[in-house]
């Protein structure tokens, strides 16, 4: 069990914890399972990393159900489980790279332009922007969008690397743009996860070499591996 900073309330329905504790090296989009409660609900949920220091770990996330509403009503000095890092994370990559977040999706972006050096970042919102001073010192550009599409201020082929976390339809937009270009898209997906480390195969998605896990294949995916018509059907 560890030990609980803060739990700020953001902007509606979004928070970013801070866990205290000195957590093994993490891998750029590699997430936790975290768990604050007995025996209800369930399943633990999986957040990925927005930061992590030499005697913290942040998590921001978003209420989308009950165990998020738990999450959520926690407090400094309240205990919570983690298990991880989890999962395949982003790659190292060479050569120019852009960074390319939707809502929530910012999520495990910041950890990410830590690690990277200065890419350029596209960071959008449908109504209100949050958290994007944090990004400007790891960022070589940094545009910030409320309302319509990001990608709309974007050319992919101005870079080798893309990596996107957001809605599926806007990761399945990215793909398509770059189809025929020499530019490789990198996806976040996140799904329902009752483990974390393959053995259930609840957070299985269609890829093209057959059925893949988000918690250990993933949660990163080479955009043009996923059947997005076959995800966005669920």
């Amino acid at each position: 069990m560890y030990n609980i900073l803060s739990n700020e309330r953001i902007c509606e329905g979004i928070y970013l914890m801070t866990v205290e504790g000195a957590f093994q090296e993490a891998r750029m989009g590699q997430f936790f399972m975290l768990r604050a409660w007995q025996d209800a609900p369930l399943l633990s949920r999986p957040i990925s990393i927005f930061n992590k220091e030499h005697n913290h770990i942040q998590f921001l996330y978003k209420i989308a159900g009950e165990g998020t509403r738990l999450l959520a009503a926690l407090r400094p000095g309240d205990s919570i489980q983690l298990e991880g890092p989890l999962g395949n994370g982003f790659p190292d990559v060479m050569g120019r790279t852009a960074l390319i977040g939707g809502g929530i999706g910012i999520a495990p972006l910041f950890y990410t332009a830590k690690q990277l050096d200065k890419p350029d970042i596209y960071l959008g919102f449908q109504q209100e922007s949050y958290l994007t001073q944090a990004f400007e010192p790891y960022a070589n550009e940094l545009v910030v969008r409320i309302g319509g599409s990001v990608l709309d201020d974007l050319d992919l082929s101005r870079y080798e690397n893309v990596f996107v976390c957001g809605p599926l339809g806007m990761m399945k937009a990215a793909a398509r743009m770059a189809e025929g270009l020499d530019t490789k898209v990198y996806v976040s997906l996140e799904k329902r996860m009752a483990c974390g480390i393959g053995a259930c195969y609840v957070c299985s998605i269609t890829n093209t070499d057959g059925n893949r896990k988000v918690c250990t294949d993933g949660p990163v995916f080479l955009a043009e591996e996923v059947k997005w018509d076959a995800e966005l059907s669920l």
